[in-house]
This record gives C-alpha cells, structure tokens and sequence, in this order.
C-alpha cells in the first residue's frame, strides 16, 4: 500500500495565462508551488504558506479559489500517492526562487503539456482543465 501524503498546490497564472512552475532541490519533475500540509494547518493556510516560503508571493485568503482535492502519484516520491488540495490565483507579480526551490519558469499550459518533466498532477489535472481537454 502506497505512503499518502497530503498536500496543497497552486495553479498560479500570469496576466498572459502562463502558469509558474517550479522544481524543488534535488527532484526532476516541475510541479505547481505548494508542499505538506503541518499538524493542524488547513488546506488553505499551508497553500498561503508555503506559495510565499518557496515564491515570495503573498496572497490573501480571499485571492485564492479552491479547485478541489486530486489524488494521484507523488512525482518526486516511490511508493507515495498524494492527497492534493488545488488551489488557483492570478498575480503580476514577479516570483523569486527561495526556500528548497531550484528552479522556476513561467511557461504557457501547453507548451507545458510536450514536457516529459512535469509532476502527474499537472499531467493529469492542471493542464487539461487549463487547456479545455
């Protein structure tokens, strides 16, 4: 039986509807920010959390509409499916690289569908939802 790890995701855009990607130390997949949820923290304050830990971006509550849980592979952990709460927001706002974050990009959701290192929860629910399929 695979680990379960519960965590909370943003699908962030651009005005120019790129989505930010970004891809933690020591991994290989792109993935939305996001991360672990601590004991006792809602889905919706660790998304605020760790969006401005690893970006810089400060959001408020009320900037942030709930997209529903996903529950799928991990894709930087064997044996480990995740629990993820998606969250969607807008900004114009310039990200910064910080916290365990290695590299980031703004990329239009399409282009970001031919990449063969994005995380399965982008793959499978991010993207098509953005591109209409």
């Amino acid at each position: 039986m695979p680990k379960i790890l519960t965590i909370s995701a943003l699908q962030l855009l651009d005005a120019a509807g790129r989505i930010l990607l970004v891809r933690k130390r020591g991994t290989s997949m792109f993935m939305q920010p996001g991360g672990k949820l601590e004991p006792d923290e809602t889905p919706l304050a660790a998304v605020l959390r760790e969006v401005q830990e690893e970006t810089g971006l400060i959001f408020a509550p009320d900037e942030v509409i709930s997209m529903g849980l996903w529950k799928g592979a991990a894709a930087n952990e064997a044996d480990t499916d995740i629990h993820a709460h998606l969250f969607a927001a807008r900004t114009e706002a310039a990200p910064n690289i910080r916290a365990e974050i290695e590299a980031m990009m703004w990329l239009d959701p399409a282009e970001a569908m031919e990449r063969e290192d994005i995380a399965p929860l982008l793959r499978l629910k991010v993207l098509p939802g953005l591109l209409g399929v």
